[in-house]
């Protein structure tokens, strides 16, 4: 557990799928051994930028189960077991323990959203079962968790720190709480580790870039913070992890296949994303970047 609390980069890694709808097990594997080699300590499987939201629970807890076996040595892992249904969550969190992971990353009831006394109620059945990281992500949820609900949470020994959208001051109140936290922001996570003592970032551009996201949370670097801003921005310039699939497509790294409703990027904003990635001097590198056209792409 003290391993979680150290990790600086966490990466919510992308789930590649195979023209007949089933996971790319090995574009998968590919993924985690390079996320490995250049120094990321955690993953996120299942998550939002890995669509667990598009899968179905026996397909979510195989991918933590294939990850545990293959890599529980070498890197944290940090099961997405969240849900709006306390018994579904509590069902799945404990599936995750069953099968080998570290820790459970836990959301807020979204649409059919509770009262703060119901926040607590549902996050402790989820605590009771092992550690878990709360994920705070309101333009998800359409409801913040306040700080004095994740207060009273901190209190169990099983929660491992939180996972905050909400902005560095609130990263910076936690850390001052004693209460891990990580940015769950690319485009703010350089301030919040290094102005905010953030412990480090659960990031979506660590897909793409590893070693410069860990560079970036490991030594300040308002250089290359400032490099990563168009890059960034693109990034984000549809709903997560739209443009992060077209972008690993683009590299080669995954097969160009999406599962509805996530659509690829259209040619102009592809032409764009290369631009960009193309024109960092960054250590991360690529074989190749193409556009792809239109009908490259399949829809499942």
């Amino acid at each position: 557990m003290k391993q979680i609390e150290e990790a600086k980069l966490i990466t919510a890694i992308k789930t590649p799928y195979l023209p007949n709808g089933e996971f790319d097990l090995d574009a998968f594997d590919a993924l985690v051994d390079r996320q490995i080699a250049n120094g990321t300590q955690g993953l996120i499987i299942g998550g939002t930028t890995g669509e667990g939201h598009l899968m179905n629970w026996d397909e979510h807890i195989m991918l933590i189960a294939h990850t545990v076996v293959h890599y529980s040595n070498d890197i944290i892992v940090i099961g997405n077991t969240g849900s709006n249904n306390t018994r579904e969550a509590v069902k799945a969190t404990d599936q995750g323990f069953a099968v080998g992971m570290d820790c459970s990353l836990n959301i807020n009831p979204y649409y059919g959203k509770t009262s703060e006394e119901g926040l607590l109620a549902h996050f402790e059945k989820v605590l009771e079962l092992g550690p878990a990281i709360i994920y705070n992500v309101p333009p998800r949820t359409s409801q913040d968790i306040p700080t004095h609900i994740m207060e009273k949470l901190a209190e169990s020994n099983n929660m491992k720190g939180v996972k905050e959208c909400m902005g560095s001051e609130r990263i910076g109140h936690y850390e001052k709480q004693g209460i891990a936290c990580w940015s769950g922001n690319d485009d703010q996570c350089h301030d919040s580790r290094h102005n905010f003592n953030s412990h480090g970032v659960v990031s979506v551009a660590s897909n793409l870039i590893p070693k410069t996201m860990y560079k970036l949370m490991d030594k300040p670097d308002e250089q290359l913070n400032r490099s990563l801003e168009p890059f960034f921005s693109w990034l984000f310039c549809a709903p997560n992890p739209i443009p992060l699939n077209t972008m690993l497509a683009m590299t080669g790294m995954i097969k160009p296949v999406f599962r509805l409703p996530y659509v690829p990027l259209p040619r102009d904003l592809r032409q764009k994303g290369k631009e960009i990635l193309e024109g960092l001097d960054l250590e991360d590198k690529f074989d190749e970047i193409k556009v792809l056209q239109d009908d490259d792409f399949v829809l499942i």
